[in-house]
């Protein structure tokens, strides 16, 4: 038997906020940064499950990318661009390229002021 561990949007966020401020964090910045982005789009991505599977189930089984397409019918034209956009830039943010520079602190405080606004803004 699987158990399936629910991690709610909230915890995520936190974790997030952990991951940027908290110097007691065992990790490098670049990791920090890493980890808090996988947090940020992970939290998007629940509330966008939300607001779809709400909308009409059975949308929460296609990929992401479609689900973002989907949103701009379940939702105003400017937040389905907006959590595109942070989501996009996430997903650049959480992968690790040896020729690219991680996201800077900046950037990730900025997403997490972004998908803290979506989060409040998707209905559920």
């Amino acid at each position: 038997m699987t158990s399936v561990v629910s991690t709610s949007i909230e915890e995520l966020l936190l974790t997030a906020d952990q991951l940027l401020s908290d110097p007691s964090v065992e990790a490098s910045m670049a990791g920090r940064h890493r980890g808090a982005s996988l947090a940020l789009r992970t939290a998007l991505e629940i509330a966008v499950d939300h607001t779809l599977d709400a909308a009409m189930p059975g949308l929460a089984d296609i990929t992401m990318r479609a689900k973002m397409l989907c949103l701009r019918c379940y939702t105003a034209a400017t937040t389905a661009r907006r959590a595109n956009a942070v989501w996009s830039h996430l997903c650049l943010g959480c992968h690790y390229h040896q020729y690219e520079i991680g996201p800077t602190k900046n950037q990730v405080h900025a997403w997490r002021a972004e998908v803290g606004e979506l989060v409040r803004e998707l209905p559920r």
